[in-house]
């Protein structure tokens, strides 16, 4: 179980997106792909590798979709999602 999330996490778009959607809102694709520099299709395709780790929700708005981190984690999943936000992001890491 807790292998898909650490696999989830460690490509760095995707942890790029775990980044934003830690200020408790809700982003669609269309601002992850422009902050993340990615295509539409690529970041989808992260977008549902982090959605099938159970890391994050997603909710249709037209034809939008809009993502949100899932405040419901196991504990032991809650504690590296944790850890993982408590790291320094690699492009400010001395």
């Amino acid at each position: 179980m807790i292998l898909p999330v650490l696999n989830a996490l460690a490509e760095p778009t995707r942890l790029g997106a775990i980044r934003i959607l830690a200020d408790g809102g809700e982003h669609c694709v269309c601002e992850l792909m422009v902050r993340l520099h990615a295509t539409q299709s690529r970041m989808s395709r992260h977008m549902s590798v982090l959605r099938n780790a159970g890391l994050v929700r997603d909710r249709r708005d037209a034809q939008w979709v809009r993502y949100r981190l899932n405040l419901d984690l196991q504990p032991e999943l809650r504690a590296v999602l944790d850890a993982v936000l408590a790291s320094e992001p690699k492009e400010q890491a001395a």
